[in-house]
């Protein structure tokens, strides 16, 4: 008797209980949840890693804080709705921020040293070192801007978010939003004229 023989009179009792529909499911809500939280990882980790450093996060503790912030969504994934992801990661990116300035001023801790980027070998040491320059300049002002003005800042000015957008993720008002987003300006103006003595009146 061949093999296909064998199997074929095997009797249907030998099958244990099962019921594939029920494992399938399983399986497959489990897969999609891997493969969604894998896709926004790919997608926005950059971005959260952007917001936690102008949002005044130490460059020692940024992988940390990314690590964080994509933890919290895997805990909350099932809560979070599809196109929502972004505005939850960037509010718990902001959050996180927040708390990481107030433990590093509690450790009374300075923000380390910038290591060199990474640029276009066609750019030369100068235009490198002007570059970094002008990252620390920035990085100055935004670490002395007003918590809630800096939020509304970066996602305007540097991530290029419309204020719909942030109104939605930060759960304000569009005006607020607006009438935040004149003081920043007007804040990080005088901030910029501060550092390079010049009067207010020749900024902006």
């Amino acid at each position: 008797m061949t093999h296909a023989a064998v199997f074929a009179h095997r009797p249907l009792a030998a099958l244990p209980a099962i019921r594939p529909p029920a494992i399938l499911a399983k399986v497959l809500s489990k897969s999609k949840r891997e493969v969604r939280l894998r896709q926004l990882a790919d997608h926005y980790v950059q971005l959260v890693a952007r917001i936690l450093r102008n949002a005044g996060t130490a460059d020692a503790d940024i992988d940390d804080d990314v690590q964080r912030v994509f933890i919290a969504l895997s805990n909350r994934l099932d809560d979070v709705r599809v196109g929502a992801e972004k505005a939850f990661l960037v509010q718990t990116a902001l959050n996180m921020a927040a708390h990481s300035r107030r433990a590093a001023a509690r450790r009374r801790e300075t923000l380390t040293e910038r290591p060199p980027e990474v640029g276009d070998i066609a750019v030369g040491p100068e235009e490198m070192a002007e570059r970094r320059q002008v990252r620390r300049t920035l990085d100055q002002i935004l670490c002395a801007m007003d918590a809630d003005l800096r939020a509304v800042f970066v996602l305007f000015e540097i991530e290029e978010m419309t204020t719909v957008e942030i109104a939605a993720i930060l759960e304000i008002p569009t005006g607020t939003v607006a009438s935040r987003l004149r003081r920043a300006r007007s804040d990080f103006r005088e901030r910029v004229a501060m550092l390079e003595g010049l009067p207010k009146t020749e900024v902006g």
